[in-house]
């Protein structure tokens, strides 16, 4: 095993600035080429220091971007009206990109990925939609999905 430093989060290894130990193939080959770690000598922690706290600074900010659009977001609900058949069935259904293009017609830009759907709404009714913009932000959504008349 190899101790390094970690420079990014990397999902089920550690958060940045973590001293982990990963198999030598996996930090040579990979990690270190991509920028994602650096080898743990005394000269990468100083500078790592130094990169940590830029990287925090810029994590405030994102952080703080992040909750401004999420008190945009909380007071907004999306409507969808479409055809349904007995007993509220949609013929279809309403996905994420269905979301993430009404949320663009009333002017907040959001990634499909970001919102979060197990699978796709397919009954009529009032849904709580989270929407991830960020690790530490996740407002919810409302979003109606009403019967054509």
């Amino acid at each position: 095993m190899v101790e390094i430093i970690l420079r990014r989060d990397v999902a089920d290894l550690g958060r940045a600035g973590e001293l982990v130990n990963v198999r030598p193939g996996y930090a040579r080959n990979y990690l270190i080429p991509h920028g994602i770690a650096l080898a743990a000598t005394e000269g990468n922690r100083r500078r790592f220091e130094e990169e940590r706290r830029q990287v925090e600074q810029a994590a405030a900010r994102e952080r703080e971007m992040a909750a401004q659009m999420a008190t945009e977001l909380e007071g907004l609900s999306v409507t969808f009206v479409r055809r349904a058949g007995e007993g509220g069935r949609l013929f279809g259904s309403v996905t994420a990109a269905d979301i993430a293009e009404e949320l663009e017609g009333a002017g907040v830009s959001l990634d499909r990925r970001a919102i979060v759907l197990e699978e796709p709404i397919k009954d009529l009714g009032v849904y709580d939609v989270s929407l991830r913009i960020h690790a530490e932000v996740e407002p919810a959504l409302k979003v109606w999905v009403v019967a054509e008349e």
